[in-house]
């Protein structure tokens, strides 16, 4: 008898560390993620323990003029201290995803949200939907909630900030001349006298104008030929004239050495300021990142293959640099090619150069598509 109750008790305290075991027991969904705590059964196709971000903006179909994606971050469940990337996907309204826009992203440590500036291609003035979850490694945690947005309608100007992608077949500037616009690619200016001009309704004092060029080059007829300029109004034609003056100048076939890249600045003062000459063989079928910045007492110009992280192929401040006047033109008038003046045709835009991507502000260039 005392035998048997041994063997029962035996067999009772097995089956008691069988059932203890399979309620502490877990195979964590993602080893980080896990960290310990209760079973939980996650939802299809979430691999990771962790909270869904909070889509912050834009939302509610909000259309901004340019597109930032804002979300709060997201945690682990049960270990807080989870480094964590975040997966933004965009959509069509109908609900096609737009993969050339489903980026992964580290966010900014000392930052409360996280943030993402797409540079992929959308279809401009148009709905969309976007939604965001958090990773690590392999593993996914649970998408937030949808949000919609209208892109961006193409290009502004405000204050003295101008924002112009001219890859949709339309300019927040004005055109003057033979302009074509190339579908996907910008606008061309097929002629001396054609340009673009951007009026400011407040001056830019400091600060940088900059856009993406291609086609222009030393093989198209032209002397001391423009690819972009700023000037002092009301008077709309000569430049070399004015008070306030810049002109960014890739000079042509015509000139003695084709291909040099040189600039010209006056701050007010009367004083002429002219970035040393460069030559340069440009290839016409590349792109060419071009960038003027100025303040009061500084001016540079760059010009760089590909876009704005490319090679650096021309890095000039004047050596008379800069004096003490603030660049304070009333009104400002911005350009791309340059209005014809006294010189004649072949000092004014060099033909062929198809423009996109114009930012002109005291602010930092933003990332535009394909950039």
């Amino acid at each position: 008898m005392y035998q048997h109750r041994f063997v029962l008790c035996s067999a009772a305290a097995v089956l008691a560390v069988a059932i203890a075991c399979s309620k502490t027991s877990e195979t964590p969904t993602s080893p980080s993620g896990s960290g310990g705590g209760p079973t939980e059964v996650l939802p299809e196709g979430v691999t990771l323990k962790a909270t869904a971000p909070t889509v912050i903006s834009p939302t509610n179909g909000a259309q901004p003029d340019s597109l930032t994606l804002v979300a709060s971050k997201a945690e682990g469940k049960f270990n807080k201290n989870l480094q964590l990337s975040y997966q933004f996907q965009i959509s069509t309204d109908s609900g096609q995803i737009v993969s050339a826009c489903t980026q992964t992203v580290d966010a900014d440590p000392g930052a409360a949200n996280v943030t993402y500036n797409p540079s992929c291609g959308l279809e401009f003035d148009t709905p969309h939907k976007w939604k965001v979850r958090a990773r690590q490694g392999d593993f996914v945690g649970p998408w937030s909630a949808e949000a919609s947005f209208r892109s961006p309608s193409g290009g502004y100007i405000r204050g003295n900030e101008v924002f112009d992608p001219l890859t949709n077949g339309k300019t927040a500037g004005e055109l003057n001349g033979p302009i074509q616009f190339i579908p996907g690619e910008g606008a061309q200016l097929q002629a001396h006298h054609s340009f673009v001009r951007y009026r400011l309704p407040v001056n830019l004092q400091q600060g940088e104008f900059s856009m993406m060029i291609k086609g222009a080059d030393e093989g198209s007829e032209g002397d001391k030929s423009k690819v972009f300029a700023m000037q002092e109004g009301p008077d709309e034609g000569d430049i070399t004239d004015d008070d306030y003056r810049f002109t960014a100048e890739l000079r042509g076939a015509n000139y003695g050495a084709p291909g040099s890249i040189a600039y010209r600045v006056i701050f007010g003062d009367g004083v002429s300021r002219d970035g040393d000459r460069l030559q340069f063989n440009f290839n016409s079928s590349r792109w060419y990142f071009w960038k003027y910045e100025w303040s009061t007492g500084n001016a540079r110009m760059e010009v760089r293959e590909d876009g704005p992280n490319g090679r650096l192929i021309y890095n000039r401040r004047p050596s008379n640099c800069c004096g003490s006047h603030p660049y304070r033109p009333d009104p400002h008038y911005l350009y791309l090619g340059v209005p014809m003046g006294r010189a004649g045709a072949l000092d004014a835009t060099l033909p062929g150069g198809i423009y996109k991507n114009v930012w002109a502000s005291s602010r930092s260039r933003p990332k535009f598509p394909g950039e």
